[in-house]
């Protein structure tokens, strides 16, 4: 069974393409069949797994838009061994163009029902917006990557109130899988104060797994490959592994229940 994990926050620079390119490599080196599907007009995760953004068609505005099959937008990224289904600048106008359309807020699920993979991760721009609603409608999950900072709260809040009403009203499935403290530096104070409130509020909602600041984390992008295949030694692979082998083994003890 597909497991559809949106990776939202709509607070940017908080590592989410980060963690949707990692994570998708993480769980495609434990066996997993994963697309990886950028939502975000910039194409981050695009250029950030090699791919010129520009030259990219069809596209995931064409999913959106004008029905294409997912199948005939995703690109196998052999060395990488996973797929993706990559994003430029024509979502800008999807963004607009969708809110004419019928079923606008579930294109995107329905795009996505023919695949098989294990695991599809959604890369969802920096704003609670037309593309995140329609990730949020075709998740069964939401992880949250959060900085932690003064500021990070407030907007996990007005998130975690999105995520509520779009279970409500058009997705009963949706949860939280949890939320995943990013760049963190323990010889911060305020970030150990965010953390450990973090830790007090949501309890087991927090990944115990946690994203240090690290130099090669920044560097990957810029060579057009996840952290994995750009350094497997450094900190920031192994965190993402430990990640992936945390989300697998929730999902089984939830399986198993």
């Amino acid at each position: 069974m597909t497991r559809t994990l949106a990776i939202c926050n709509q607070k940017g620079g908080v590592g989410k393409t980060t963690t949707a390119i990692s994570l998708s490599a993480a769980l495609a080196a434990t066996g997993k069949r994963v697309l990886l599907v950028d939502l975000d007009p910039q194409g981050n995760a695009t250029t950030g797994c090699g791919l010129r953004k520009a030259e990219q068609e069809p596209s995931c505005a064409d999913v959106l838009l004008y029905d294409v099959p997912a199948a005939e937008a995703r690109i196998a990224l052999e060395e990488f061994s996973f797929d993706m289904l990559p994003a430029n600048e024509s979502l800008t106008q999807a963004e607009v163009r969708l809110l004419e359309l019928e079923r606008r807020e579930s294109r995107l699920r329905q795009a996505l029902q023919a695949t098989d993979d294990d695991y599809v991760l959604l890369d969802c721009p920096p704003a609670l917006n037309i593309l995140t609603v329609n990730a949020l409608v075709a998740a069964d999950q939401v992880l949250v990557p959060v900085q932690c900072e003064f500021f990070a709260l407030e907007g996990l809040d007005a998130l975690l109130d999105t995520i509520t009403r779009v279970a409500q009203h058009a997705n009963p499935k949706l949860a939280l899988a949890g939320i995943l403290r990013t760049m963190y530096d323990s010889r911060n104070n305020l970030m150990r104060d965010v953390s450990e409130h973090l830790m007090e509020r949501f309890g087991r909602q927090i990944y115990r797994t946690v994203i240090p600041r690290n130099v090669v984390l920044a560097e990957a992008p810029s060579h057009g490959k996840p952290v994995m295949n750009y350094n497997a030694r450094c900190a920031g692979a192994s965190a993402y592994l430990m990640l992936a082998g945390e989300l697998l083994r929730r999902e089984e003890a939830v399986a198993g229940a």
